[in-house]
């Protein structure tokens, strides 16, 4: 077969069709541009139970499709993607042109990729459904490149009140480095701001003995934040703390500064809880005795999929990627925070595995045709070894 000829009927194939439909919606957050209602409706045709709620303009998707008694399945992801304009591009960023096999295009890569992929995956899987056990679920957002606010964390929710616990969900974020399959994440650091506000005493600056330099106080505070010890890190997991501003109000070259703003952003372990990063911090700092306020911002818990003896997720989409790809992942728990933090339980195991994440949210992001197709394979092989091969789980 030419390369003409490959790349042409990898171009006219399903999941490729999908994700052209997709990317041509311009669904930065927190609009989707119809794409929730495009999936509702590819979903809806397979059979599954739709459920669309919206909350501050964010819409989001949950769909169901129980075979029988058996474990319960989820694929999260998101349709939302970041702005891109014109500038740099090779094509325009919401066009989804081809080029030489691969497709350009806002999202093609984070997520509509894994978007596509998963319901190309799930049209297959659906062939076979007089032999599924189990229930299955897909759960989409248009909120995740943003606050996350209205999106998976209230999804997370509706599910708890509805008495559904997930065993495994399965969230197509791009987790890929080299190739297609190298690389999952079986969990994410957690992150969370802070904000310092420093209170000294004004003066002039010929006469310091009169003064406190907030300036001063907030550059000792700055060096004691840094070297703070985090002895529970784990290794791959370690946490990291930098300061994002220091910041003095109404800057005069002659007057000492009675106030100055320390920002910070943490980005811990999941060995760590948010509540005990915050307690920690307020512990460390209320011993330099200096006057100030400490305000907390954006909280993303941490969370961790480990190994287990029985039912183990991570080994089954292991095994699914090593019979696709040949080669088994590495694990990583790097980057930053992911919407798999609002459905990871002490029952629900949850593992990132996705497309390469090289290009994401930069000009001219993209996706090979080719590494299309091979996340659509290791995605259709999760759903097997998940829903027929139960007694295997």
């Amino acid at each position: 077969m030419s390369l003409a000829t490959q790349y042409q009927d990898l171009s006219s194939s399903y999941v490729t069709e999908i994700l052209t439909h997709l990317i041509q919606a311009p669904s930065v957050t927190p609009c989707d541009a119809g794409t929730i209602t495009f999936m509702s409706e590819q979903l809806a045709a397979l059979g599954f139970t739709i459920e669309q709620f919206e909350m501050q303009g964010v819409k989001n998707l949950i769909a169901s499709y129980h075979f029988s008694e058996g474990p319960t399945f989820a694929f999260s992801g998101h349709v939302d993607v970041v702005p891109a304009n014109n500038k740099g591009w090779i094509v325009p960023p919401f066009s989804a042109q081809i080029i030489d096999g691969v497709i350009y295009g806002r999202g093609a890569a984070d997520m509509k990729g894994g978007v596509a992929a998963m319901l190309a995956a799930t049209k297959a899987l659906l062939q076979h459904r007089e032999k599924l056990q189990g229930s299955f679920y897909w759960l989409l957002t248009s909120d995740e490149e943003g606050e996350a606010e209205f999106g998976s964390k209230l999804i997370a929710e509706r599910l708890v009140e509805n008495d559904i616990e997930l065993d495994a969900c399965l969230v197509g974020e791009p987790t890929s480095h080299q190739v297609v399959g190298d690389t999952v994440k079986n969990g994410r650091r957690g992150a969370i701001s802070g904000r310092i506000h420093v209170k000294g005493k004004a003066g002039h600056v010929a006469y310091p003995e009169h003064t406190v330099n907030a300036a001063h106080v907030a550059g000792q505070l700055v060096s004691q934040l840094a070297l703070l010890p985090w002895w529970k890190d784990e290794v791959g997991s370690q946490t990291t703390l930098q300061v994002t501003g220091i910041t003095v109000p109404s800057i005069v070259d002659n007057l000492v500064p009675a106030e100055c703003e320390i920002t910070f952003n943490i980005r811990y372990s999941h060995a760590y809880k948010s509540q005990e990063v915050v307690q920690y911090i307020q512990e460390s700092l209320a011993k330099s005795g200096t006057e100030l306020e400490i305000c907390w911002e954006r909280p993303c818990e941490s969370f961790y999929t480990g190994a287990k003896q029985e039912n183990c997720f991570l080994t089954l989409v292991e095994q699914a990627i090593q019979e696709t790809t040949g080669q088994y992942p590495s694990l990583s728990t790097a980057g930053g925070t992911s919407d798999g933090r609002f459905f990871a339980t002490g029952k629900t195991q949850v593992i990132e595995c996705g497309v390469k994440n090289d290009s994401i949210h930069q000009v001219n992001e993209h996706l090979s045709l080719s590494d299309l197709h091979v996340i659509e394979k290791i995605y259709l092989s999760v759903l097997k070894r998940f829903f027929i091969k139960v007694e295997n789980f």
